[in-house]
């Protein structure tokens, strides 16, 4: 999993580019038990709680970007406890992009969102 801050030059300060390639990558990012789903993204900026993020997601072999706001509600910072990936958690905003989102990696995932595999964030 890659998460690219296009700053200079690229697309504006506060936009996160995230391309999830992989099942187990985006089982591992999503975040069910947020209301109305969620990603961790690895990221070393530095965000507040509640900050407005704006995302561009690319999800496994879709070359079609997903354009979807939300905001932060989880942070890890650097040199977590237990060695966790350094990171936000964002919401996905409560419309039409954010549930087109969640609807989107949930059916990928389908059955393995039961899984008890350990994730980014639980």
């Amino acid at each position: 999993m890659s998460a690219n801050l296009n700053e200079p030059g690229g697309v504006r300060p506060g936009v996160l580019s995230l391309s999830i390639k992989e099942k187990s990558a985006l089982f591992a990012a999503y975040m069910p038990f947020v209301k109305g789903g969620g990603l961790f993204i690895p990221t070393n900026k530095q965000y507040k709680m509640g900050e407005e993020v704006f995302m561009l997601l690319t999800l496994m072999e879709d070359p079609a970007k997903l354009p979807v706001s939300g905001k932060v509600v989880w942070i890890t910072p650097a040199g977590a406890h237990g060695g966790r990936t350094q990171g936000v958690g964002v919401q996905f905003a409560f419309n039409e992009s954010g549930k087109m989102a969640q609807n989107k990696i949930e059916g990928l995932l389908g059955g393995s969102l039961k899984s008890t595999r350990p994730t980014h964030t639980l």
